[in-house]
């Protein structure tokens, strides 16, 4: 009996020591961890997704991160990918509150946000802005909505696609200006963005993340955040919200998480977890993401079931006012 019991013991020993050291050894050396971002480079999620992965390099023991931006249909596509993808924890995803708008704004979705994916961690919250094309003459929010009013029906809205942020920012400016606008699609911010500094489009709601650079540079008119309270960001601290502009009840705010194929190891999910905590502390991260008006996550919200809570909340607050605005993107 002592020597079976002695035999248990190293052969439990034996299968302890070789399924530890895998675990710990995740990332493998050499292999590399690709993030996605369902969005086109240059846009304020890929800007989010780069500086995350260079903060996530060390805690990941010097990792290879590198960045797929995989763009299309509101952020299915990128987000198709990572749902099918091997559930090793070499592909994540980055996505913000689309997470939260799909389920609404399509009818038929290819994976199912609550069940095809493993919740690692809330990142940030991203405000909004409001801005113009260079050549409005209107230089603050009186002078836009004088100008609104005298142009009504000719008024065109960008936005980075059917579904994404923007655009439903954008329904909900519209309906607090009591207004229609023609909505011009893109396949992206940066693009959007692009046209409204050259003028092919009136107005854009769209990321501080994207936009902070370009009104501090004067290439765009700036009305307003979408925050509660105004930014402490130097470039946008002088910038009124929509509240106080007049718009009661504005706002709109982008969180962005991330994600890992649904059936992720338990273990490989704890490991990038504790890697994102200590990212999300990295001083080179905090100030890239302050910079440009994000706030990032607290402790509590990066816990993976405070994570996937919010998210499912997020889907019970968007899904009725997509409705109801009659949008849908299929």
């Amino acid at each position: 009996m002592k020597k079976l019991l002695t035999l248990t013991a190293a052969a439990l020993a034996l299968a302890f020591s070789a399924t530890a050291p895998a675990q710990d050894a995740w990332p493998e050396k050499g292999k590399t961890i690709t993030i996605v971002v369902p969005f086109t480079a240059g846009g304020p999620t890929d800007k989010v997704a780069r500086d995350l992965a260079e903060a996530l390099r060390k805690p990941l023991g010097n990792a290879n991160i590198i960045i797929d931006n995989a763009a299309g249909a509101g952020s299915q596509v990128g987000t198709s990918k990572v749902a099918r993808a091997n559930p090793d924890g070499y592909t994540l995803l980055l996505n913000h509150i689309a997470m939260a708008t799909m389920p609404g704004l399509y009818r038929k979705l290819p994976f199912s946000v609550e069940n095809d994916f493993e919740y690692l961690g809330i990142v940030n919250d991203v405000p909004m802005t409001l801005v113009g094309k260079p050549s409005l003459p209107a230089n603050n929010f009186k002078e836009l909505t004088t100008w609104i009013a005298a142009n009504k029906g000719k008024i065109n809205l960008g936005n980075a696609g059917v579904g994404s942020a923007s655009h439903l920012c954008g329904l909900l400016f519209q309906s607090a200006m009591h207004t229609e606008m023609t909505p011009v699609p893109y396949k992206g911010a940066a693009p959007a963005l692009a046209d409204l500094m050259g003028g092919q489009i009136d107005l854009l709601c769209d990321q501080t993340t994207n936009t902070t650079p370009h009104i501090e540079a004067k290439k765009v008119h700036a009305y307003g955040v979408t925050t509660a309270k105004r930014l402490t960001v130097p470039a946008l601290k002088d910038l009124p919200t929509l509240q106080e502009a007049g718009l009661k009840g504005f706002e709109v705010t982008i969180w962005h998480g991330l994600y890992a194929p649904k059936g992720t190891p338990a273990a490989v999910q704890k490991r990038i977890n504790e890697a994102l905590k200590v990212a999300l502390k990295d001083p080179q991260f905090i100030k890239n993401e302050e910079m440009l008006g994000a706030v990032i996550a607290t402790d509590k919200r990066i816990e993976p079931a405070e994570h996937k809570k919010f998210v499912a909340a997020q889907i019970g607050i968007w899904t009725p006012i997509i409705k109801a605005a009659g949008v849908y993107a299929d």
